[in-house]
């Protein structure tokens, strides 16, 4: 059954300086909150390793931010901002970022009222002369209010990943209410990020030094990667009253094989770095359903962990997908996910998040409540209470699940 939660009482009052709109000096220096069964404690980042459980596995996004904003103009000078969400044609996004001369995108569309079908260019206020060369150039293929199936073309025979390299710049949350800056190339960016497909990053992992990385492993505790590209839903507040009628977006995610093993085998604690791990491993279940009923992995839909009871056991589940793969001579489970977590959720693998603290009346907040049975006020409250920076650049909260 869809529960009904009303988005208001998720809720707190978030002052505009407490929000941090640029990094710390050094990573590894943002405050921790440690949350436990009720009970909150503070220390710095660089301590996590002394609080985490030997004998976890650690699973961390190793997605990358693309430069994915791009600013064009029309011949009567208007400005039009296209975002690039995810590629269309061709549908993989390797083989889009390795495209030579055009490919479509799904983009959202600023200033989409002014764009009246006519053929943009890139806008190149310093006329560089590589950029000028390139010639990039768009056109509107499909219009969806301000979304829109977008076709890039341009010369000189560079694969696409290259063009937004050029031309692009790293999309920041909105709402830290400032420009792209160069810091922004490096720190919005995890130290492990490896494919490139997010439009947002994975920010619980902006903290991790190669120090930490170092002192986790040293620990006995084994770190593994998913991928879930972050789609710019991340952005979107939830607007309607009841959050039953606030859409999630696909966000094709990636497992290995070998990692699903991993899981199935492994004896100690789970720890989910960020929400979108969280999101990832928690869809695992519903995908070995899927695999069990229909016979092969499908999209976990937004609503799927409520809207039935399953009887059938994690094991029995991670054992579906692995056949699937196996006998299909594959090494990934590819497949997407719009799955909510909201008070209620039946957590099945994650039994610890490093998470960072997030917009008010937000999807994440719900997680957060579901992880913690509820208990979400006494942890935004002790942050707002002693200090804590909020949101993208903020600082850091390790959350045990809540089991009493």
């Amino acid at each position: 059954m869809i529960p009904s939660i009303k988005i208001e009482d998720y809720n707190y009052p978030l002052p505009d300086e407490r929000i941090a709109k640029y990094p710390l000096a050094e990573r590894d220096a943002s405050k921790l909150l440690r949350y436990e069964n009720g009970d909150v404690c503070e220390y710095i980042f660089k301590d996590i390793p002394s609080l985490l459980p030997s004998g976890s596995l650690m699973i961390f996004n190793d997605t990358k931010v693309v430069p994915a904003r791009l600013h064009f103009q029309r011949e009567t000078g208007a400005h039009i901002e296209i975002f690039c969400l995810e590629p269309v044609n061709p549908p993989e996004y390797n083989t889009a970022f390795a495209a030579t001369e055009r490919c479509r995108w799904k983009c959202v569309i600023g200033n989409a009222k002014r764009w009246k079908n006519d053929v943009l260019s890139l806008y190149n206020p310093d006329s560089d002369e590589a950029i000028s060369a390139m010639g990039l150039k768009a056109s509107l293929v499909e219009r969806n209010g301000e979304t829109g199936i977008v076709e890039f073309f341009w010369d000189g025979g560079i694969p696409f990943s290259r063009v937004l390299e050029l031309c692009g710049t790293v999309p920041i949350p909105p709402y830290l209410n400032r420009e792209t800056e160069s810091i922004d190339t490096e720190r919005y960016q995890t130290l492990y990020a490896h494919i490139r497909g997010s439009v947002a990053a994975p920010t619980a992992g902006l903290h991790f030094t190669q120090s930490v990385l170092d002192n986790i492993a040293a620990k006995g505790i084994d770190c593994e990667n998913v991928c879930l590209h972050v789609g710019a839903g991340t952005f979107l507040p939830v607007k309607s009253s009841d959050v039953a009628d606030h859409p999630m977006h696909r966000e094709p995610f990636v497992v290995t094989l070998d990692l699903l093993k991993r899981i199935k085998a492994n004896k100690g604690k789970l720890i989910a770095v960020g929400t979108t791990s969280v999101r990832t491993l928690e869809s695992l279940y519903y995908v070995g359903v899927s695999c069990i009923e229909k016979g092969k992995p499908e999209d976990v839909g937004q609503w799927a962990p409520y809207k039935r009871e399953y009887s059938y056991s994690l094991e029995e589940s991670l054992d579906a997908i692995i056949s699937y793969l196996e006998n299909n001579g594959l090494n990934e489970l590819k497949v997407g996910t719009r799955i909510i977590i909201v008070p209620g959720f039946r957590f099945r693998l994650v039994d610890l998040l490093i998470t960072n603290f997030h917009q008010p009346e937000s999807t994440l907040i719900l997680l957060i409540s579901a992880f913690v049975g509820g208990d979400w006020k006494t942890i935004y409250d002790y942050a707002l209470g002693h200090g804590f920076r909020f949101l993208s650049y903020g600082d850091s909260s390790l959350l045990f699940r809540r089991t009493s």
